[in-house]
């Protein structure tokens, strides 16, 4: 019974701690991240004492179906739930779902057009309400609102018939077969109809500021650009929470982020995590379980497409060349980082390890610069038709590892006769709609594509999803390929593995080719929390640390 009522990605951290020791073929079996051999006590049988995770960026969008980061991701995951879940091993998990529905459970017909979803009787909204069919219809429907500033369409707009059979049942079905949709309902947070579905406004809600789920967690209050405090739902439907409160502080800097972790101010490093620079010093530290974890997320220099400078091919190619990435992955990340060509994380089995080697040759850059017309004028910068060679990168300020790292590139680029500024911002201004209407001219960004393990970016490089002309998406490059959103659609509409496989093969072939972004590397990044915080399990198929907050518990 205990499996039919509680989802198994909440199960007791022991058994989770075992089952991730076991995934080391997915290379996310990571020695030292759980302790130093320490005795796991059972979890408390009410909710005990509080974490602080530490975030350098900070969290500013509640309403999970608005454009956000991956920060505000961790507000999500503690405050809301989806109908299932993927879990630290890419298996989608029941959470307000009842079961995951499958061709065999007779959930997805066999053709993938009809749903059936079945609900869980025993969930109430932060606020005593009960949990129905109605959210999950209300949520579907608000993101494909056209007058709604939704952060995705791709998928939900392909849902007709939407139908609620009974409180704890509706079904739809897809105008076409798209394989990504169960990725995509799983990063989908239902929201509650009967406080956002009254506003007239749904982008300037109040609900957007004091959020209702139906999560671990509720919330408490938040002090701008300090903390927000969360405290725990009793009622939760599943196993725990186990914590009283959690509290999310947002602290910019990252050496002060790492001082905090070291002397016990924080609890929890979250995102950016411990930078290399201080891994050898952190991994030794008393009372710290410390450990490189692989994550999804790829690092870039990104362009925006629309600016004149970066519309020729050849001179995103010749940057490429001026980018002496190594470098930076040994000098500045320690060489824990590893380079890649693409986007598709390295433990996918859709990458592509056969894309070209990037070559560092500032030469060649130089070279096929002149070629393409761009030469260099009086003061050194190349120009062509009155257009400078001459850009701002921005980034977050206070990560001082990107600044160096910018600094650097700034060097090469000028060696070869383009002049790049230095614009950083707060994260808040930073990843706002500077970053999301494409109001940058280039930064240098980590982005997880995936949805889930699910190979499918649409929301990241269909050119639909550009938000700056009218799109739902993350497509702030401003990327419109016709091929691009071709492969999009063959790699969506089939179940077939290797048909699948094809389409996003030769997708990253495309995007290597034509370079919107400079990819420099995949993270391998430095978690950190203390050895008597339980429950602190990685999953390189979420973008945030906290996907699993219900069961952290103190070992104490």
């Amino acid at each position: 019974m205990a499996d039919q009522h509680f989802p198994s990605w909440s199960r007791p951290s022991r058994r989770r701690v075992l089952s991730l020791m076991g995934a080391s073929a997915a290379g996310l079996a990571v020695p030292g991240l759980f302790g130093k051999g320490s005795a796991m006590a059972a979890p408390p049988a009410e909710p005990t004492g509080q974490v602080i995770v530490g975030f350098s960026q900070e969290p500013t969008v509640f309403n999970p179906h608005m454009p956000h980061i991956e920060v505000d991701e961790g507000i999500h995951f503690s405050v809301f739930d989806p109908l299932f879940i993927v879990d630290d091993k890419g298996e989608f998990q029941p959470s307000l779902a009842t079961e995951v529905p499958t061709v065999e459970n007779g959930g997805i017909s066999k053709d993938g057009l009809h749903w059936k979803i079945k609900l869980r009787d025993d969930v109430k909204w932060h606020d005593g309400e009960p949990f129905t069919a109605e959210d999950v219809k209300f949520t579907i429907e608000l993101l494909v609102d056209p007058d709604f500033r939704s952060w995705r369409r791709d998928g939900h707009e392909l849902v007709e018939n939407l139908t609620v059979v009974s409180p704890t049942e509706l079904t739809f079905d897809l105008k076409s077969p798209y394989a990504p949709y169960p990725s995509i309902l799983a990063a989908t947070f239902i929201v509650p109809k009967h406080i956002l579905g009254a506003a007239e406004d749904k982008n300037n809600a109040p609900y957007n500021n004091a959020p209702v789920g139906t999560g671990p967690f509720k919330w408490v209050e938040r002090m701008a650009g300090d903390h927000i405090t969360l405290e725990a739902n009793k009622d939760y439907f599943g196993e725990g929470p186990y914590l009283e409160r959690l509290i999310y502080k947002y602290i910019p800097d990252l050496t002060v982020l790492y001082t905090q972790f070291k002397t016990g101010d924080i609890d929890v490093v979250g995102l950016q995590w411990i930078t290399p620079d201080k891994y050898q010093e952190a991994k030794d530290l008393d009372g710290k379980s410390v450990a490189v974890v692989p994550a999804a997320t790829v690092e870039s220099l990104s362009f925006n497409m629309e600016r004149p400078q970066f519309k020729d091919p050849k001179v995103r190619q010749a940057l490429y060349h001026a980018l002496d990435k190594q470098t930076i992955i040994d000098a500045l990340y320690y060489g824990l980082p590893s380079p890649t060509e693409t986007f598709m994380p390295q433990q996918s089995a859709y990458y592509n390890a056969d894309l070209p080697k990037h070559e560092y040759d500032p030469e060649k850059a130089k070279s096929m610069l002149d070629e393409a017309g761009w030469k260099p004028g009086s003061d050194g910068i190349r120009e062509k038709d009155g257009v400078k060679l001459a850009f701002t990168n921005s980034t977050t300020a206070g990560n001082h590892i990107r600044e160096q790292a910018q600094q650097f590139i700034q060097q090469s680029f000028k060696e070869i006769g383009v002049d790049m500024t230095i614009s950083n911002l707060p994260p808040a201004v930073m990843w706002g709609d500077y970053w999301m209407m494409s109001k940058f001219d280039s930064v240098v960004v980590g982005i997880n594509f995936l949805t889930g393990s699910d190979p499918d970016v649409s929301n990241y490089l269909a050119p639909s999803s550009i938000p700056a002309k009218g799109g739902a998406g993350q497509n702030t490059w401003q990327y419109d390929s016709e091929e691009v959103g071709k492969l999009l659609k063959a790699g969506g509409s089939t179940f077939v593995t290797e048909e699948r496989k094809a389409a996003y093969l030769k997708l990253q072939e495309v995007i290597r080719n034509d370079l919107p972004f400079l990819p420099m590397f995949q993270y391998a990044t430095v978690r950190g929390h203390k050895s008597d915080v339980e429950g602190v399990v990685p999953n390189i198929n979420v973008r945030i640390d906290s996907w699993d907050v219900a069961t952290w518990y103190w070992n104490k």
